[in-house]
């Protein structure tokens, strides 16, 4: 007998080989019927399959939020089989489920196109209608390649060369169609439910190598429930609506072009939102005890190897031979400059922690499909720093960044925040005992944040190469999720440069380094306030925050004293004198998203006073010139700046 434990602790017998199905139907019949799938020992595996060992078992619904992953994996291959059978002659070749859906892979000499979605979607309505249970098979390799090439799907006959010899080459059915897949399944095709929508076609080569077939991607995406896939549709919408790319046009903020693929061209109030940002974050920096310094761009490759940047890294890192054949490195991170600063001079324990910042600018490799606006680029600005301390002093410093960063983003409006400790990757440095202490550092701290009452999680494997790190993701106003601002504690790269300080028994002694961002790329907060803020950035962030526009000609002259008081307190305004209808100036300032239009004719020029009309309101109110800049002054002065007056 084997002994299966249920999720209350309690344990009964089985004879060997009994499957899922069969100890849910012997707990409840109807326990049987919702089941779609179950665990074994935490691993998700399908109802039919067969208990020969000890084991804890848990049965999973169609309702459990483990199922969502098995109802996409389900529907690309219900997705599969419909394309099959309108398209045939088509080749099948992965369809894996990736974040918010899934896609399928295929090989088809005519391309597909969204005016296919409907029949498509169609055919997988009535596969899903017959409800035909997903079986599995083992299969030996000459039997399933042996299948495969007779019904022409030479892409599978290569994915089965792929599968490593010790492991079993399983085959799915469903009906009459089948396909080569590591499973699990949920118990038959009705299960996936008419919450699915087929979303776009793109192409992708075979394995992702450009020498290789060009297929034809098809996504989607998948919903236990209706109303959730409603949900997700609504939210695409919005953010189309909220795409930084478009409002960045609409707002004259930036652009790119093929010269500098993945480079951004600041235009004036991009760069002035960029530096306000900077100006920002430098004076939370300084007010908790950061000094600033500013390393080379470009660094021999000697250093990046010491850093291990250069074993790890390299793909990653754009390099440079000069004539005398030195090879250099445009800098992807800033470490290793910020240790060549701590190790000029001689430090003591009394001089830790010491914390070195710096805007730097870092150069990464990214292929062109990957590129994203301003989200995702190749040059990009970190609000970058290293504290460097003793071990003792980790937690502390730690938990110091952390209240640092929740408090920065609480002044965006970010307050829905997750912290995730991500764990030692295989390809990294230093020793084992090394990231042990690392990690249990973080732990620790990690524990201590999830008492205060953040949502915490563990990212296994996702750490730096040099460092486990908690990672810091923010909710925008749409329910989407940014991860931004980190804290890597590094006990590694320090001791690959040799740095040290005097201990208080005169020893030497290698600091802790903890790295530190909390914006992360200024350039993709930047893009990630424009989406949360649909382009009405608070008026602290707005670049151009007043726009004084005239009705006539002859309230040109104080136009130009209101622009001048406007700057004198500050804020950032600037003129409409055109000759245009008053109607025309303020669709093309409102396209622009600029917070307040200030309008001005002879009666407001009579009277000193301005005529004050908001962004996405259709109301003007009128006040005197000094009362109305005084309360916009007010209003604009950084959340940072307001908690000091």
């Amino acid at each position: 007998m084997i002994s299966v434990t249920f999720p209350d602790g309690a344990a009964r017998p089985f004879e060997p080989g009994v499957n899922g199905f069969e100890i849910a139907k012997s707990i409840s019949p109807s326990l049987a019927k919702r089941a779609v799938a179950m665990t074994l020992n935490g691993a998700l595996h399908d109802l039919a399959d067969s208990l020969t060992q000890d084991a804890a078992i848990e049965f999973v619904t169609r309702d459990d939020p483990r199922a969502l992953e098995l109802i996409r994996h389900d529907a690309a291959h219900v997705l599969a089989e419909a394309v099959q059978t309108l398209f045939p002659g088509t080749q099948v070749t992965i369809g894996p489920v990736i974040e918010n859906g899934f896609y399928y892979d295929f090989y088809r000499a005519e391309p597909f196109t969204p005016e296919d979605f409907a029949a498509i979607e169609k055919k997988m309505a009535e596969i899903i209608a017959r409800d035909k249970p997903f079986t599995k098979e083992i299969w030996t390799r000459e039997h399933a390649k042996a299948w495969f090439e007779t019904h022409g799907e030479a892409f599978k006959v290569e994915l089965v060369d792929a599968i490593p010899g010790h492991e079993d080459l399983k085959i799915y059915k469903q009906g009459d169609w089948l396909d080569l897949c590591r499973g699990p399944h949920m118990t038959s095709t009705g299960k996936v439910g008419s919450a699915f929508k087929l979303m776009k076609v793109a192409g992708a080569y075979w394995r992702g190598d450009s020498t290789k077939p060009m297929l034809q991607r098809i996504y989607a995406t998948a919903f236990a429930k209706q109303e959730e896939l409603s949900a997700y549709l609504k939210q695409l919408e919005e953010a189309e609506r909220r795409d930084h790319r478009r409002l960045g046009r609409e707002m004259d903020l930036f652009h790119f072009q093929e010269e500098g693929p993945g480079t951004v061209f600041w235009h004036p109030k991009g760069w002035t939102l960029f530096q306000t940002l900077i100006s920002y974050m430098r004076r939370r920096q300084e007010a908790a005890g950061y000094i600033e310094v500013n390393t080379p761009q470009v660094l021999d490759r000697a250093l990046w190897e010491t850093s291990g940047h250069w074993q790890t890294f390299r793909e990653n890192m754009f390099l440079t031979k000069t004539e005398d054949e030195r090879i250099f490195a445009l800098k992807p991170m800033n470490c290793p400059g910020h240790i060549q600063i701590f190790k000029n001079g001689l430090k003591s324990y009394r001089d830790l922690p010491l914390k070195i910042a710096e805007f730097g600018v870092v150069h990464r490799y990214e292929p062109s499909g990957a590129l994203h606006g301003i989200m995702r680029v190749r040059a990009f600005t970190q609000d970058d720093a290293h504290i460097f301390c003793t071990e003792d002093q980790i937690m502390a410093e730690a938990l110091k960044v952390n209240d640092l960063i929740l408090s920065i983003y609480a002044d965006f409006g970010f307050h829905d925040i997750v912290v995730k400790l991500s764990t030692r990757p295989e390809k990294r440095v230093g020793t084992n005992e090394a990231w042990d202490k690392a990690e249990a550092a973080l732990t620790r701290v990690l524990e201590h944040i999830a008492e205060r009452g953040l949502k915490t999680g563990i990212n296994p494997g996702e750490g730096a190469f040099y460092g486990p790190k908690l990672e810091y993701t923010l909710r925008d106003a749409i329910g989407r999720e940014w991860q931004c601002g980190t804290t890597q504690v590094d006990l590694n790269m320090p001791g690959r440069f040799g740095a040290f300080y005097i201990g208080a028994d005169s020893e030497k002694v290698t600091p802790v380094m903890i790295h530190r961002a909390m914006f992360g790329s200024l350039e993709r907060f930047t893009g990630i306030l424009i989406e949360h803020f649909a382009g009405h950035l608070p008026l602290w962030l707005s670049p151009l925050q007043i726009v004084v526009a005239t009705i006539t000609q002859e309230a040109d002259d104080y136009a130009g004293e209101v622009i001048a008081a406007a700057r004198k307190r500050g804020l950032r305004a600037e003129g409409d004198l055109r000759n245009e209808k008053i109607n025309y100036k303020v669709r093309e300032h409102s396209l622009a998203k600029i917070p307040v239009l200030m309008v001005l004719g002879k009666k407001e020029a009579a009277s000193r006073a301005v005529s004050i009309r908001r962004l996405g309101s259709q109301d003007q109110t009128q006040m005197g010139l000094d009362e109305a800049l005084s309360q916009l002054a007010e209003e604009a002065a950084p959340p940072d700046v307001k908690r000091g007056l």
